[in-house]
Protein backbone atom coordinates (compact mmCIF):
# COMPACT_ATOMS: atom_id res chain seq x y z
CA UNK A 1 0.00 0.00 0.00
CA UNK A 2 1.47 3.42 -1.04
CA UNK A 3 2.04 6.26 1.58
CA UNK A 4 -1.07 8.30 -0.10
CA UNK A 5 -3.33 5.44 0.69
CA UNK A 6 -2.75 4.46 4.11
CA UNK A 7 -2.78 8.38 4.48
CA UNK A 8 -6.36 8.16 3.49
CA UNK A 9 -9.34 8.33 5.68
CA UNK A 10 -11.91 5.06 4.88
CA UNK A 11 -14.56 7.95 3.90
CA UNK A 12 -12.48 10.13 1.73
CA UNK A 13 -13.04 10.09 -1.66
CA UNK A 14 -9.94 9.61 -4.24
CA UNK A 15 -8.91 12.06 -6.50
CA UNK A 16 -10.62 12.99 -9.66
CA UNK A 17 -10.05 11.42 -12.77
CA UNK A 18 -8.23 13.71 -15.34
CA UNK A 19 -10.61 13.09 -18.34
CA UNK A 20 -9.47 15.99 -20.82
CA UNK A 21 -5.68 14.71 -20.57
CA UNK A 22 -4.38 18.12 -21.58
CA UNK A 23 -0.97 17.24 -21.33
CA UNK A 24 -1.00 14.20 -23.99
CA UNK A 25 -0.75 15.56 -27.52
CA UNK A 26 -4.12 14.40 -29.46
CA UNK A 27 -2.97 11.26 -30.73
CA UNK A 28 -1.69 10.21 -27.97
CA UNK A 29 -4.91 11.50 -26.01
CA UNK A 30 -7.39 9.67 -28.39
CA UNK A 31 -5.22 6.46 -27.83
CA UNK A 32 -5.88 6.22 -24.02
CA UNK A 33 -9.37 7.76 -24.52
CA UNK A 34 -10.04 4.62 -26.33
CA UNK A 35 -8.25 2.32 -23.66
CA UNK A 36 -10.71 3.71 -21.00
CA UNK A 37 -13.48 3.17 -22.56
CA UNK A 38 -12.68 -0.68 -23.68
CA UNK A 39 -11.37 -1.14 -20.07
CA UNK A 40 -15.00 0.22 -18.65
CA UNK A 41 -16.89 -2.26 -21.18
CA UNK A 42 -14.65 -4.97 -20.62
CA UNK A 43 -15.16 -4.98 -16.97
CA UNK A 44 -18.75 -4.65 -16.89
CA UNK A 45 -21.39 -7.70 -16.38
CA UNK A 46 -23.41 -5.55 -18.38
CA UNK A 47 -24.08 -3.38 -21.20
CA UNK A 48 -22.59 0.15 -20.38
CA UNK A 49 -24.14 3.00 -21.80
CA UNK A 50 -23.00 6.34 -23.14
CA UNK A 51 -23.54 8.28 -19.72
CA UNK A 52 -21.06 5.90 -17.94
CA UNK A 53 -18.73 6.03 -20.90
CA UNK A 54 -18.69 10.02 -20.62
CA UNK A 55 -17.32 9.78 -17.09
CA UNK A 56 -13.74 8.39 -18.29
CA UNK A 57 -13.42 10.52 -21.79
CA UNK A 58 -13.04 14.31 -21.84
CA UNK A 59 -15.81 16.52 -22.83
CA UNK A 60 -15.23 17.16 -26.71
CA UNK A 61 -14.48 13.63 -26.68
CA UNK A 62 -16.77 12.31 -29.52
CA UNK A 63 -17.75 8.52 -27.94
CA UNK A 64 -19.09 7.05 -30.92
CA UNK A 65 -16.18 7.67 -33.12
CA UNK A 66 -14.12 6.33 -29.72
CA UNK A 67 -16.23 2.83 -30.44
CA UNK A 68 -15.70 2.96 -33.81
CA UNK A 69 -12.08 2.95 -33.87
CA UNK A 70 -12.53 0.14 -31.16
CA UNK A 71 -14.73 -1.99 -32.94
CA UNK A 72 -11.91 -1.54 -36.24
CA UNK A 73 -8.83 -2.84 -34.20
CA UNK A 74 -11.43 -5.81 -33.11
CA UNK A 75 -11.68 -7.07 -36.59
CA UNK A 76 -10.20 -10.56 -36.81
CA UNK A 77 -10.36 -11.30 -33.72
CA UNK A 78 -12.81 -14.07 -31.72
CA UNK A 79 -15.21 -10.92 -29.83
CA UNK A 80 -16.45 -7.72 -31.13
CA UNK A 81 -17.61 -4.80 -29.63
CA UNK A 82 -22.00 -4.47 -29.93
CA UNK A 83 -24.85 -2.31 -29.61
CA UNK A 84 -27.08 -4.22 -26.80
CA UNK A 85 -29.93 -2.80 -24.62
CA UNK A 86 -28.76 0.86 -24.79
CA UNK A 87 -25.64 0.09 -24.43
CA UNK A 88 -22.27 -1.66 -25.39
CA UNK A 89 -20.71 -4.91 -24.57
CA UNK A 90 -18.34 -7.28 -25.48
CA UNK A 91 -19.26 -10.38 -26.94
CA UNK A 92 -17.82 -13.86 -28.47
CA UNK A 93 -18.41 -13.79 -32.24
CA UNK A 94 -21.50 -16.28 -33.24
CA UNK A 95 -19.10 -18.40 -35.26
CA UNK A 96 -16.96 -19.76 -32.59
CA UNK A 97 -20.39 -20.48 -30.27
CA UNK A 98 -19.62 -24.15 -31.07
CA UNK A 99 -16.78 -24.01 -30.15
CA UNK A 100 -17.55 -22.11 -26.53
CA UNK A 101 -20.02 -25.09 -26.61
CA UNK A 102 -16.98 -28.02 -27.31
CA UNK A 103 -15.20 -26.50 -24.73
CA UNK A 104 -17.46 -25.90 -21.80
CA UNK A 105 -21.02 -27.53 -22.67
CA UNK A 106 -23.04 -24.49 -22.46
CA UNK A 107 -24.04 -21.63 -25.45
CA UNK A 108 -22.35 -18.67 -26.26
CA UNK A 109 -24.41 -16.58 -24.79
CA UNK A 110 -25.08 -16.13 -20.95
CA UNK A 111 -26.23 -20.04 -20.21
CA UNK A 112 -30.33 -18.53 -19.36
CA UNK A 113 -32.68 -21.92 -19.38
CA UNK A 114 -34.33 -22.74 -23.03
CA UNK A 115 -37.65 -21.53 -23.53
CA UNK A 116 -40.32 -23.73 -24.26
CA UNK A 117 -42.71 -23.48 -27.18
CA UNK A 118 -45.31 -21.91 -25.27
CA UNK A 119 -43.40 -19.78 -22.89
CA UNK A 120 -41.86 -18.25 -26.06
CA UNK A 121 -44.73 -17.56 -28.12
CA UNK A 122 -46.19 -15.60 -25.02
CA UNK A 123 -42.64 -13.68 -24.75
CA UNK A 124 -43.15 -12.40 -28.54
CA UNK A 125 -46.33 -11.76 -27.62
CA UNK A 126 -45.54 -9.38 -24.83
CA UNK A 127 -42.37 -7.99 -26.64
CA UNK A 128 -44.65 -6.69 -29.83
CA UNK A 129 -47.93 -5.45 -27.88
CA UNK A 130 -46.15 -4.62 -24.19
CA UNK A 131 -47.71 -3.32 -22.04
CA UNK A 132 -49.98 -5.89 -21.66
CA UNK A 133 -52.21 -7.91 -18.89
CA UNK A 134 -52.63 -11.50 -18.55
CA UNK A 135 -55.97 -11.17 -19.55
CA UNK A 136 -55.47 -9.73 -22.73
CA UNK A 137 -52.65 -12.56 -23.24
CA UNK A 138 -55.21 -15.11 -22.29
CA UNK A 139 -57.33 -13.68 -25.19
CA UNK A 140 -55.45 -14.01 -27.76
CA UNK A 141 -54.41 -17.67 -27.38
CA UNK A 142 -57.92 -18.67 -26.02
CA UNK A 143 -56.41 -20.25 -23.32
CA UNK A 144 -55.87 -19.30 -19.94
CA UNK A 145 -51.70 -18.16 -19.80
CA UNK A 146 -50.65 -19.56 -16.48
CA UNK A 147 -49.19 -17.64 -14.04
CA UNK A 148 -46.20 -20.12 -13.89
CA UNK A 149 -45.51 -19.54 -17.20
CA UNK A 150 -45.19 -15.63 -16.31
CA UNK A 151 -43.31 -16.50 -13.47
CA UNK A 152 -41.03 -18.55 -15.82
CA UNK A 153 -40.15 -15.15 -18.20
CA UNK A 154 -39.59 -13.37 -14.51
CA UNK A 155 -37.36 -15.47 -13.21
CA UNK A 156 -35.23 -15.31 -15.96
CA UNK A 157 -35.44 -11.66 -16.21
CA UNK A 158 -36.88 -11.69 -19.68
CA UNK A 159 -40.35 -9.63 -18.46
CA UNK A 160 -41.36 -6.91 -15.35
CA UNK A 161 -44.10 -5.46 -14.24
CA UNK A 162 -45.46 -2.73 -16.11
CA UNK A 163 -47.95 0.27 -15.76
CA UNK A 164 -51.65 -0.69 -14.38
CA UNK A 165 -54.03 -1.18 -16.99
CA UNK A 166 -56.67 1.04 -16.78
CA UNK A 167 -58.90 -1.96 -17.33
CA UNK A 168 -61.39 -2.80 -14.83
CA UNK A 169 -59.53 -3.50 -11.42
CA UNK A 170 -56.25 -2.23 -12.96
CA UNK A 171 -54.13 -5.35 -13.54
CA UNK A 172 -51.05 -5.11 -14.03
CA UNK A 173 -49.38 -5.35 -17.35
CA UNK A 174 -45.87 -7.21 -18.38
CA UNK A 175 -43.60 -5.45 -20.34
CA UNK A 176 -39.72 -6.37 -21.37
CA UNK A 177 -36.54 -6.02 -19.37
CA UNK A 178 -32.95 -4.80 -20.91
CA UNK A 179 -31.97 -8.56 -20.11
CA UNK A 180 -34.59 -9.39 -22.96
CA UNK A 181 -33.06 -7.41 -24.96
CA UNK A 182 -29.74 -8.85 -24.04
CA UNK A 183 -30.29 -11.78 -24.13
CA UNK A 184 -31.32 -11.85 -28.11
CA UNK A 185 -28.92 -9.20 -28.90
CA UNK A 186 -30.83 -5.99 -29.62
CA UNK A 187 -30.27 -2.59 -29.19
CA UNK A 188 -33.73 -1.44 -29.16
CA UNK A 189 -36.98 -3.22 -29.45
CA UNK A 190 -36.80 -0.94 -33.19
CA UNK A 191 -34.82 -4.28 -33.71
CA UNK A 192 -37.64 -6.71 -33.54
CA UNK A 193 -37.98 -8.11 -36.65
CA UNK A 194 -41.66 -8.66 -39.09
CA UNK A 195 -44.26 -7.83 -36.64
CA UNK A 196 -43.42 -4.01 -36.07
CA UNK A 197 -43.13 -3.72 -40.27
CA UNK A 198 -46.64 -4.97 -40.32
CA UNK A 199 -47.59 -3.18 -37.76
CA UNK A 200 -46.33 0.50 -39.39
CA UNK A 201 -47.94 -0.72 -42.66
CA UNK A 202 -51.34 -0.59 -40.87
CA UNK A 203 -51.41 -4.84 -41.74
CA UNK A 204 -51.60 -5.79 -38.27
CA UNK A 205 -51.98 -4.13 -34.73
CA UNK A 206 -52.82 -5.11 -31.02
CA UNK A 207 -56.65 -5.19 -31.62
CA UNK A 208 -56.75 -7.48 -34.06
CA UNK A 209 -54.32 -9.65 -32.75
CA UNK A 210 -56.24 -9.72 -29.47
CA UNK A 211 -59.16 -10.64 -31.69
CA UNK A 212 -57.90 -13.49 -33.56
CA UNK A 213 -58.07 -11.61 -36.82
CA UNK A 214 -53.83 -11.71 -37.35
CA UNK A 215 -54.06 -10.51 -40.54
CA UNK A 216 -56.53 -10.32 -43.37
CA UNK A 217 -56.73 -13.39 -45.27
CA UNK A 218 -54.57 -15.53 -43.27
CA UNK A 219 -56.12 -17.32 -40.99
CA UNK A 220 -55.82 -17.19 -37.12
CA UNK A 221 -53.30 -20.06 -35.84
CA UNK A 222 -55.32 -19.55 -32.42
CA UNK A 223 -56.53 -23.17 -32.07
CA UNK A 224 -52.74 -24.54 -32.90
CA UNK A 225 -51.89 -22.32 -29.83
CA UNK A 226 -54.34 -23.35 -27.51
CA UNK A 227 -52.46 -26.96 -27.03
CA UNK A 228 -49.26 -24.84 -26.06
CA UNK A 229 -50.03 -22.83 -23.26
CA UNK A 230 -50.16 -24.12 -19.76
CA UNK A 231 -53.59 -24.15 -17.77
Amino acid sequence: MSQASARRKPNEQPALLDTELEHLPPELRWREWMGRVEAVIFAANEPVSREVLARVVGRNCNIELVLDDIRAELVGRPYELVAVAGGWQHRTKKVFGDVIHAAFGTPAGEGAKELSQSEALVLMCIAYFQPITRGELSSFFGKEVSRDLIGVLRAQELIASGPRSPQPGAPYTYVTTKNFLSQFGLDTLRQLPDFEALEDAGLLSKEKLLAGDIMPGVPSNRQNADQEIED
